[in-house]
């Protein structure tokens, strides 16, 4: 070996340690181990962990989409409820239309009409002093009414019918109140 100038050549460097030392030496590595052992098992427990936070959000993610859709769908119930009190009202429109054009006459005696309701009204209109239709009177039909009592009391029964034309009706109605029974 050479040695440097000045520098006395010396012995190989050895580390001497003492059986006390070899003992702690092998406990600090042992725990040493068992950290890496526990780091190790920290961090497969904080994969899984991390794992199961993802499908949690998955799944608030997924709940947080169907609570929009509900939210959204409820916002439209107002909206139904308006639009079913609006339905409800074209109906009771369109049933008072409908009997609008009706009209009752009372005190025919009883099969005074015969067979045939329409024809025996579309002959017995005309006659009416004051009541004139242009165009001819119309009926879309006529019927006897009247409960069992009132035949058993031997009382006519009103004859409904219905006129086509709304304007007839009223005309008819106002005749009828201004003349007086016929």
């Amino acid at each position: 070996m050479s040695s440097i100038k000045g520098v006395p050549e010396s012995e190989p460097l050895t580390i001497s340690t003492s059986p006390v030392q070899d003992t702690a030496m092998d406990m600090i590595l042992l725990e040493i181990r068992v950290m890496d052992s526990t780091i190790c098992t920290i961090a497969a427990k904080t994969k899984s962990i991390g794992l199961d936070i993802a499908g949690f959000q998955a799944r608030v993610t997924g709940l947080e989409q169907r609570m929009t859709k509900m939210v959204d769908h409820f916002k439209t119930i107002p909206d139904r409820d308006q639009e079913l009190l609006h339905l409800r009202s074209m109906l009771i429109d369109l049933e008072e239309r409908s009997l609008r054009d009706n009209v009752h006459f009372f005190g025919f005696p009883e099969q005074s009409e015969g067979t045939d309701v329409q024809d025996f009204f579309q002959s017995i209109l005309p006659t009416i002093p004051g009541l004139t239709f242009d165009p001819p009177v119309g009926i879309s039909e006529g019927r006897s009414s009247g409960t069992t009592t009132a035949r058993q009391r031997h009382l006519p029964r009103q004859i409904i019918t219905c006129l086509l034309r709304h304007g007839q009706a009223r005309r008819l109605i106002m005749v009828a109140r201004a003349h007086g029974p016929y």
